[in-house]
């Protein structure tokens, strides 16, 4: 028999593939988000750039930002100090869309809290912290990576649309960067900063006005020191001028434009200007013509001063321009020349030339008594102007020249000759022999002393007294009755008759000590007399002060010499 082997079926193995576990998702995804930032980070990444700062106070590593206009473009990443330990250096990892920012023209600068006279600012950083700021400036300037921070903010952006000036002057004063500009009142604009000139001797301040206020600034404007508190003195009083408070702390500028300049261009950005001291020499400074005079006094001239006003009629038509000592060598005689500058454009001529030469109306006036005079302005201040007035009784003077000034004569004022008068008065006081009616009043006094001490005095009171005794009693015995009175009438008459010469002696006693031929009597009279002239010179003296009190102000003066 055949064995037939039987094969059982085996069982088929079946085999899986091992499938990812859902644990390695998380380091995947993890790995493909840091790839994600770290490329990001790299694509949004700009270049590093270096800051001098001339301290690192207020600034942090990781926190302090680099903000423009409030949007956070970089991080400070290192603070180094630079090798010459005269600064620090500050790294900054900026953002790639800095990048075209970071020119020659860019400014960096630190914002904290300051607090200066004129303004607050950064309060925000209290609570924030410190950040550096930076203006980029006007567009296409050159790559740079290395720069140096501002002390100070710059005062106005680069960005802010307006115009920018020049204003020179001889002295600063209290204006720095930071001053406002004044047009009407308004705040239009502040003063960038300022440089010294070529030789030292002046300043240039840079000053921007902000649109649409720059479109007031004409060619013909003019600009003046608005600095502080001006305090001024005329025929009315005291008078305070002050722009602002802003101007008082910190000073300002202020500028208008004359009606007749109205009609100028507008001035163009870098327009230089004169910066005047005050409006009154601003306003001045706007007359294109001006004629020169030059003339002399003889005497003091103390309260005239360079700038002084030179009126006609009480109206300024002009300025004093200068004030020197004089020595005319052919008359041998010291004075004050006095060079004065008037502005032909304040006269308002009507049917006649107003550019008319001035040689030919000068001599006219000169014909007609033109004299120059020194008046005073202000009794509180003593402060003077010189005068123009017509003299009709003056003598014709031929018109001179002293260079490019005519020479116009002077006139005594009335200073000099209410000097004068009280010189005069002070004189005659000076003459009185005080000294000697002091002696006379004195001696007489003495005399009078001694007369009323005497015994011989003292006995005439005495028998006075005895006689208006005795007839108190005859009056008292004539009230008992006219019967008894006259039995005793002898008696009485006897008494009466006694009381009678010693009354008669004491009246010849006083009589001859003081009777009109005593010399008790001629030295009162003496003395009234003189006493009688010195009050009429007193007398005079206080009603001329009352007419003219403006002499108590005034010195002595000798009496001046008409040029």
């Amino acid at each position: 028999m055949t064995d037939v082997k039987t094969e059982l079926p085996v069982d088929p193995v079946v085999r899986q593939r091992r499938r990812l576990s859902i644990v390695w998702l998380i380091p995947i995804v993890a790995t493909l988000l840091a790839g994600f930032l770290l490329w990001r980070s790299w694509s949004e990444r700009g270049p590093t750039i270096t800051i001098n700062f001339r301290t690192a106070e207020g600034i942090e590593v990781g926190k302090t930002k680099v903000k423009l206009k409030a949007v956070d473009i970089g991080t400070v990443s290192a603070v180094h100090i630079a090798p010459n330990r005269r600064h620090v250096i500050v790294s900054v990892d900026m953002a790639r869309d800095a990048t075209e920012d970071l020119t020659d023209r860019a400014r960096f600068w630190l914002v904290k809290a300051r607090i200066s006279a004129g303004s607050v600012s950064g309060l925000d950083t209290l609570l924030s912290g410190s950040y550096i700021a930076i203006d980029p400036g006007p567009i296409g300037g050159k790559p740079q990576y290395e720069f140096t921070a501002l002390e100070t903010p710059p005062v106005v952006a680069s960005d802010e649309p307006g115009r920018s000036y020049l204003l020179h002057a001889a002295r600063l004063g209290s204006i720095g960067p930071g001053s406002p500009i004044f047009y009407h009142g308004l705040t239009v604009g502040e003063i960038q900063g300022y440089d010294l000139g070529p030789n030292a001797d002046s300043v240039t301040l840079h000053a921007f006005v902000r649109a649409p206020y720059d479109q007031y600034v004409h060619k013909g404007s003019y600009f003046w020191n608005a600095s502080g508190i001006t305090f001024a003195t005329d025929a009315d009083g005291f008078k305070v001028r002050l722009e602002s408070l802003a101007a008082i702390l910190s000073g300002g500028v202020a500028f208008d434009t004359a009606k007749e300049q109205q009609g100028t261009a507008i001035a163009e950005d870098g327009q230089d200007y004169p910066l005047y001291e005050d409006q009154d020499a601003a306003r001045a400074a706007g007359y294109s013509k001006h004629i020169n005079l030059v003339t002399y006094f003889q005497g003091s001239v103390r309260g005239l001063s360079v700038g002084s006003p030179v009126e006609l009629f009480g109206i300024r038509i002009g300025s004093v321009t200068a004030i020197s000592l004089h020595l005319d060598p052919i008359a041998q005689q010291l004075g004050v020349a006095v060079h004065l500058e008037v502005q032909p454009e304040r006269f308002k001529v009507d049917n006649a030339r107003q550019d008319r030469d001035p040689t030919e109306v000068i001599p006219l006036l000169l014909r007609e008594g033109l004299r120059t005079q020194l008046r005073s302005t202000s009794l509180l201040t003593g402060q003077l102007a010189v005068a123009l007035d017509f003299f009709p009784d003056a003598p014709d003077v031929p018109v001179q020249m002293q260079g490019d000034s005519f020479v116009l004569p002077s006139q005594a004022g009335d200073i000099d000759s209410i000097t004068r008068s009280v010189g005069d008065i002070a004189a005659k006081l000076n003459r009185l022999p005080l000294d000697k009616i002091g002696d006379a009043l004195l001696s007489t006094l003495q005399s009078a002393d001694a007369l009323v001490a005497s015994p011989e005095l003292k006995g005439s009171l005495q028998s006075v007294a005895q006689a208006a005794g005795s007839l108190q009693t005859v009056m008292r015995k004539l009230d008992d009755g006219i019967g008894p009175t006259l039995k005793k009438l002898p008696e009485l008459t006897a008494s009466l008759q006694q009381a009678t010469d010693r009354a008669s002696k004491a009246l010849g006693s006083i009589n001859d000590g003081y009777g009109t031929n005593s010399d008790f009597h001629r030295s009162v009279q003496r003395l009234l007399g003189q006493m009688t002239d010195m009050t009429r010179a007193i007398r005079f003296l206080v009603e001329f002060l009352d007419e003219h009190p403006e002499a108590l102000v005034r010195g002595r003066a000798e009496e001046g010499r008409n040029r």
